[in-house]
């Protein structure tokens, strides 16, 4: 008889450790939802901050293409000579490049500052000369410079002082 009243308590003690063993489980199993949830929750974000960051690169782009165009309007304009015929094709020239200029720049291009001292990080150097300004002063912008939503795509290219010119000595 011992033995079977062995028996009938074995299954009564796993009765009162299976509910241990559940709370257990679904405190793990909790555990890992709210990781993983978090987790996603991560992938999420760095999947629309990639595909945020690459539209903004693909708009650079177009713009950094569009630039030699918008160059080539700047000596457009600035190739017209005085007389009347020449004023009336300026003028729609110039309504022209200022429409596709400011639709660029509301998109986020910038042009670049060339006064002052020379920037390795927004002015590419061309040519140095002598001049009485101090060495490293811009003197004169070839290419203007540009910038899309603080993303350099073309530097300045400039023209920079060699420093002060000292009088020839006879």
């Amino acid at each position: 008889m011992k033995y079977m009243a062995d028996e009938k308590k074995e299954p009564e003690e796993s009765k009162k450790e299976e509910p241990k063993d559940a709370e257990k489980d679904l405190a793990e199993t909790k555990d890992r939802l709210l990781r993983l949830a978090a987790e996603f929750d991560n992938y999420q974000k760095k999947t629309a901050k990639d595909i945020d960051n690459a539209k903004s690169v693909g708009k650079a782009e177009l713009v950094k293409a569009l630039l030699p165009a918008i160059d080539e309007f700047e000596l457009a304009l600035s190739s017209f000579n005085g007389s009347d015929g020449d004023k009336e094709r300026a003028k729609g020239v110039e309504l022209v490049f200022t429409n596709i200029l400011a639709t660029l720049k509301s998109a986020g291009l910038k042009e670049i500052s060339a006064v002052g001292k020379y920037d390795p990080y927004k002015h590419e150097i061309i040519m140095a000369e002598k001049s009485k300004e101090p060495e490293g002063t811009i003197l004169e912008v070839v290419r203007k410079g540009y910038t899309f939503n603080d993303m350099l795509i073309r530097p300045s290219s400039v023209i920079v002082s060699k420093g002060n010119v000292s009088e020839d000595k006879k």
